[in-house]
């Protein structure tokens, strides 16, 4: 009796509930939707790691599609910025306990987009120490902001300050690229083509880079990219590498078409997006690839800001003779000038 009263009582609950066929198709929306937004927005920032390293130009990524029944919206038009532009790149060693700054790289776009100019700054280049004055080194400033934690994006602002404060230009935008990143986009173009004016054994691995044109593979390019000691110059030298990489790159994504290929362009950007912190400033995304895209075709100029050759036990000092014009000539976008007149910085 009991059983039967129960069976009865399920069938008309049965009768009174509605239909799950809507309710799970309205799960399933929102849940696509929010992976879109995710997707987006994980892409969005990255993107800019790829302009900021290589600065090819790429259409931007479309907002969602509106629904079937509605008409295709026309394509709004981006606004690009007027004159110069300066992006900060940063690629960050990890170790444990702290986060360096070991390669410190500004990004100058002329206004008339004729060609970019890659201008490495040295990690252990002292810089002022505002408020309570002194100097410490260019990558202690990034250390000290980002502590031992996972907060690039603190160290990344740290030193975009101490470089405005140093060059007198603003810094609009930039990204931190860590060593991982760094290996997963060299692997996923292909590898990177690096021309060494000398070789270089990896104190870590006991590598042999040949001089010469060689390409790296993404371990490579970071073994490369890590070394300093039995360099001539060291550091310094470290930095003219890491310019030189970063041309290779640009030279490689130019010449595989990344920038036309959207396919191409999503996969690099998904597979490197977690190594990636960026900061698009006061511009948007489409703004900043626009101007960006207008230096692809022309091979960058990769430039050392000019430091005195004694090392005085805490860090390298600017030139106190070239550093000026070094810097009025940033400032007043007239690098190309300053290059062709000073062939030994490049």
């Amino acid at each position: 009796m009991i059983e039967d009263e129960l069976r009865a009582a399920f069938a008309r609950l049965e009768e009174s509930t509605p239909p799950v066929g809507p309710v799970r198709a309205a799960v399933d929306r929102a849940v696509i939707s929010r992976r879109r937004r995710r997707r987006r927005v994980r892409l969005a920032g990255t993107a800019l790691a790829v302009a900021a390293v290589a600065l090819v130009g790429f259409t931007a990524m479309a907002p969602r599609p509106p629904a079937p029944t509605a008409a295709p919206a026309p394509p709004t038009p981006v606004p690009e910025p007027g004159g110069a532009l300066n992006l900060l790149l940063l690629g960050v060693d990890q170790s444990v306990g702290s986060r360096r700054a070991d390669s410190v790289l500004l990004v100058h776009l002329p206004a008339d987009r004729s060609r970019l100019h890659l201008v490495s700054f040295p990690r252990d280049l002292l810089v002022p120490v505002p408020p309570q004055g002194g100097t410490e080194k260019l990558n202690a400033t990034f250390s000290r902001a980002a502590g031992s934690g996972t907060d690039l994006a603190a160290g990344y602002r740290a030193t975009r300050q101490a470089v405005a404060r140093l060059t007198g230009v603003r810094v609009d935008a930039g990204a931190v690229l860590t060593y991982p990143g760094a290996r997963e986009l060299t692997d996923a173009v292909g590898g990177v083509p690096v021309c060494l004016p000398a070789p270089v054994r990896s104190v870590h691995t006991e590598r042999r880079f040949p001089a010469g044109c060689q390409r790296l593979d993404g371990a490579a390019a970071v073994d490369l990219l890590r070394q300093r000691y039995g360099l001539r110059d060291g550091g310094l030298d470290r930095d003219r590498n890491a310019a030189r990489y970063a041309a290779g790159l640009l030279r490689q994504l130019r010449e595989q078409g990344t920038a036309t290929d959207p396919a191409q362009l999503g996969r690099l950007l998904l597979r490197i997006g977690p190594a990636v912190t960026a900061d698009t400033g006061d511009l948007s995304l489409p703004a900043l690839v626009a101007a960006a895209g207008r230096t692809a075709a022309a091979e960058p100029v990769a430039l050392a800001f000019p430091v005195r050759d004694e090392w005085n036990g805490r860090g390298y000092e600017p030139d106190p003779e070239l550093a000026p014009g070094f810097l009025e000539a940033l400032r007043a976008d007239r690098l190309a000038q300053w290059a062709a007149e000073h062939p030994g910085q490049r």
